[in-house]
């Protein structure tokens, strides 16, 4: 353990502040706006989301967890890689594509759906992070 270890818990934990962020503040604080307004920004935010820094940090942290799976620590690197970014691509990521092609009435589903599994993101990065830094 060493270097890679470091690096994967100290962004497994970038992460986990920023879905808890979003679990927090975030979605509460749209939560009560009118429907056409919280839309609007959700979609303002996940285009401005996709930013170079982000990406670095999101799909990095899934590169070296996924180091860490094969350098035996499968649990610290699973976490991350299940719990945060595969579910954010095939659960997070269709339901902001779905946000962008419909209308309004969707925004209710999309807000309560969306939090349950932003929740499960954050606890399985703060998961990955404790249980790296306890093998570290």
């Amino acid at each position: 353990m060493g270097t890679t270890t470091l690096i994967a818990a100290t962004a497994t934990g970038l992460m986990a502040g920023l879905f808890f962020a979003f679990s927090v503040a975030v979605m509460p604080g749209l939560a009560d706006l009118p429907a056409e307004h919280a839309r609007a920004a959700m979609r303002r935010i996940n285009a401005r989301i996709q930013n170079p820094l982000f990406l670095l940090v999101f799909l990095g942290t899934a590169v070296l967890c996924g180091i860490e799976v094969f350098q035996g620590r499968i649990a610290g690197g699973l976490l991350y890689v299940v719990g945060s970014f595969l579910l954010t691509m095939f659960v997070n990521v269709p339901m902001n594509n779905r946000l962008e092609r419909t209308d309004d009435a969707y925004w209710p589903t999309y807000l309560r759906t969306w939090t349950l599994w932003n929740h499960v993101r954050a606890v399985a990065c703060v998961a990955s992070t404790v249980i790296l830094l306890l093998g570290f």
